[in-house]
């Protein structure tokens, strides 16, 4: 998948069929938006686009405003959403910045301007919630009146349920507020996992005998939060299981040198020997999320801080020992039942 900041490049495709939205989580509701897009475009004969905003517009004008508490917790890091976009078979995603000159930009103008000159879109999928320009008063109606006038396609999705539950992002970010995993993996289609490059951290895992892997979550305010079973993939071989700690470290003070910014530290609990100390920095790893034990605790003192880092790598055992005994079992389940046919 081709990635590009803006839409003003030489390499982009002159013609596209389109989609447009924030895709944060880049859930099953999104997944089927996508395969509808690539279908369409393979129809036209043209490459399938992708058009999302960096900061989410919600980020931008809860600073714009000085109320924070109006952006969303974010789901996926934009290497994420980037990674899940090109695993569905998009051909490019234009990320645009969303700033003061696009929150104003009227509705009219973004489609002959953007959609148009600056995309030649000969097709556009949106949602059934779709609203673009400023003061959000572009529509589905506006947009399908232009691509009359203008010469393309406009067509609309429904919203997408599973379980009779609608799948969006406002789910997602609910589902992992709770801490409930199960759900959201089936929101998703796939386990929670977060990625990115292993950096330094204080060490301090280290010397009181809990090595971890470091990863910095770039939004101030993720969706999820506390501790967490999980698996790490990417340091060669299978999954390796781990517990780990997504948030601002509350037992750590201002030596912290990641200055509370937001990070997920796991401790695989059978650290591989081939890594050595410091062999893990650099790599990029996938910690896939699988099962909440609890909140972020703030511990008193290092040895209480200790005593509770033990106690979660027993649990986040505890929690793989009963996965194993349960999937051991509905294997056992399926053999018989294909002996007895």
């Amino acid at each position: 998948m081709q990635i590009f900041r803006g839409y003003h490049h030489p390499a982009l495709a002159t013609q596209c069929a389109l989609t447009i939205g924030n895709f944060d989580g880049v859930h099953r509701g999104h997944q089927a938006m996508l395969a509808l897009l690539k279908n369409e475009a393979q129809h036209r004969g043209v490459p399938s686009c992708v058009m999302s905003f960096e900061p989410h517009p919600r980020d931008y004008f809860a600073a714009a405003l000085r109320k924070p508490e109006l952006a969303p917790a974010r789901i996926a890091t934009l290497r994420d959403k980037l990674t899940e976009l090109e695993r569905c078979g998009i051909d490019q995603c234009v990320v645009l910045p969303f700033n003061a000159r696009l929150a104003s930009q009227p509705a009219e103008a973004f489609i002959e301007d953007v959609l148009v000159k600056g995309l030649g879109v000969r097709y556009v999928l949106v949602g059934d919630d779709f609203r673009f320009g400023a003061k959000r008063t572009g529509d589905y109606a506006m947009l399908d009146a232009a691509g009359d006038r203008l010469g393309f396609d406009v067509a609309r999705m429904n919203s997408y349920e599973v379980s009779n539950t609608r799948v969006s992002s406002s789910a997602v970010r609910e589902a992992l507020g709770r801490g409930d995993m199960t759900r959201v993996a089936m929101l998703l289609g796939r386990p929670y996992s977060i990625s990115g490059h292993v950096v330094h951290g204080r060490k301090l895992g280290r010397d009181l005998g809990f090595r971890t892997l470091n990863l910095r979550f770039a939004h101030w305010k993720p969706a999820a939060s506390g501790i967490f079973a999980v698996h790490v993939h990417g340091l060669g071989g299978k999954p390796l299981v781990g517990v780990a700690n997504l948030g601002i470290r509350p037992s750590l003070d201002t030596d912290d040198v990641n200055g509370g910014r937001v990070l997920l530290e796991t401790h695989c609990l059978d650290w591989p020997a081939s890594l050595g100390p410091e062999g893990a920095y650099g790599k990029i790893i996938r910690v896939e999320l699988l099962h909440k034990l609890h909140d972020e605790l703030k511990y008193d003192s290092l040895d209480a801080l200790t005593t509770g880092i033990a106690k979660d790598c027993d649990d986040a055992r505890a929690f793989f020992a009963r996965s194993f005994s349960a999937s051991l079992h509905t294997e056992t389940s399926r053999q018989t039942t294909r002996d007895r046919i």
